[in-house]
């Protein structure tokens, strides 16, 4: 209970009667944020008369404090005149009252915050189940998708083999190996990451196996490169599909000989490390096209792990959204949804997710910092409601999607099988591949 005099807190005491109700009064913003502390509190009102002088700012940050509490305001009619006085309603309490008081009103919006409190303390209380393949490897998913992955994914970690993870762009395939790395009997070594397209091809051999000083113009020290400083531990090479050519020959060496030599030496340094690497391209494709070696390929493709995309998981995107949710909303004091709109969750499992749970994280953020609603609408996440007509979709949009859909539908049907798909739908396994690697689909031989 926060207020200048504490006459509500009174009030509501006095209406309690011979419930078992214990009302604490805080008379200033810094005592009402030691009783919010912990979630010890089933519900919290604010009483902002005229009288009150309390800074909005200053209230809108206690409001945005993690806590079980729902937050009330009692307010002076006549300020509910005022559109600023209205936007900070709406961003920081759950419901308003106005004066004078009406009790009945009041209790019942009292009880019904108290049980919602009672609802999240539940939640929270839930025994961890460690044993969940999603809490093992700190990765959200409850998927048929998922479950194969993580299924895959337990054989992995237990293995030093080296470790190759497809998936589209935006799926998380570096969280997929820091679990490796984490889970691993390596998890108490390094792990160097390496964004092999982020590196100018003129610095990638100095990055990669370092140098020594006066090596080359500018090399003032010595410098240990990236695959010494994983030697122990792991070397994740993210987007190894933009990997030059010449530098893919000095990969192979490295993996063959576990051993590198600093540019500017001819002493050679032992190594021990575990590779994984990643990429969204469609490596078989590109040993076919001549821009990635083949013998590079099979070294790394001992293991083999996709990440399913974020279309095919069903309902996780509801399940992630939420978590997004929670996250953003407890950094930005200025808005906090309290969760998704009916259309939302509608887009939410409508929108075919191009750019993946990337994507995704992408557009809850912005629904958090730009929406002004209690709950996020897909207008927030800048989705169309379902339903809704698309202009613009074309002809060739049309057929793009249903090959889409029909070629990853007999895919699945064929265990991801080229040969077996090409003669289903009868076609040659040269077209099959085409369109494969057009709609950025996978598959094996």
């Amino acid at each position: 209970m926060l207020d200048a005099a504490g006459s509500v807190a009174g009030t509501l005491a006095a209406h309690a009667g011979g419930e078992r109700m214990i009302f604490r009064h805080a008379r200033s913003i810094e005592q009402a944020r030691r009783l919010t502390e912990g979630n010890r509190l089933d519900a919290a009102v604010a009483v902002l008369d005229g009288h009150t002088t309390l800074p909005e700012d200053e209230v809108e940050a206690l409001t945005a404090t993690p806590c079980a509490a729902d937050w009330i305001a009692i307010v002076d009619p006549q300020r509910l005149a005022a559109p600023s006085f209205q936007a900070f309603l709406l961003r920081s309490f759950h419901d308003h009252h106005t004066l004078p008081i009406d009790m009945p009103r009041l209790a019942t919006a009292l009880g019904h915050a108290c049980g919602r409190a009672a609802l999240r303390r539940a939640q929270q209380a839930q025994p961890r189940d460690e044993a969940n393949p999603a809490r093992r490897f700190g990765i959200s998913g409850d998927s048929p998708a998922m479950a194969a992955l993580f299924h895959r994914l337990a054989k992995v970690v237990d293995s030093d083999a080296p470790v190759l993870i497809g998936g589209e762009t935006g799926t998380g395939k570096e969280l997929v190996a820091h679990a490796i790395h984490r889970l691993s009997r390596r998890g108490g070594g390094p792990m160097v990451a390496v964004n092999c397209g982020a590196i100018p091809p003129t610095l990638i051999q100095s990055e990669l196996f370092g140098h020594e000083k006066s090596a080359f113009t500018g090399a003032t020290q010595r410098k240990i490169g990236r695959i010494e400083a994983a030697s122990g531990g792991v070397l994740f090479l993210d987007e190894i599909g933009d990997l030059p050519l010449d530098m893919q020959a000095s990969l192979l060496r490295v993996l063959q000989e576990r051993t590198i030599s600093r540019v500017g030496s001819t002493q050679s340094i032992p190594v021990d490390f575990r590779v994984i690497a990643a990429t969204h391209v469609d490596l078989e494709a590109a040993v076919r096209g001549g821009t990635f070696r083949e013998d590079l390929y099979f070294r790394l493709a001992v293991l083999r792990l996709v990440v399913p995309p974020l279309r095919e998981r069903g309902d996780d995107v509801l399940g992630l959204a939420e978590i997004f949710l929670q996250r953003f909303a407890a950094q930005h004091t200025g808005s906090r949804p309290r969760g998704y709109a009916p259309d939302a969750r509608r887009a939410l499992l409508a929108h075919d997710w191009p750019g993946n749970v990337r994507e995704l994280i992408n557009r809850v953020q912005g629904a958090v910092v730009m929406g002004e609603h209690r709950f996020v609408t897909a207008a927030d996440l800048g989705l169309a409601a379902p339903g809704a007509s698309r202009p613009g979709l074309t002809l060739d949009d049309a057929r793009a999607r249903f090959e889409r859909e029909l070629l990853a539908t007999s895919l699945r049907a064929n265990g991801n099988k080229v040969s077996q798909t090409a003669r289903q739908l009868g076609v040659s396994r040269v077209t099959l591949y085409r369109l494969i690697h057009k709609l950025n689909l996978r598959a094996e031989h």
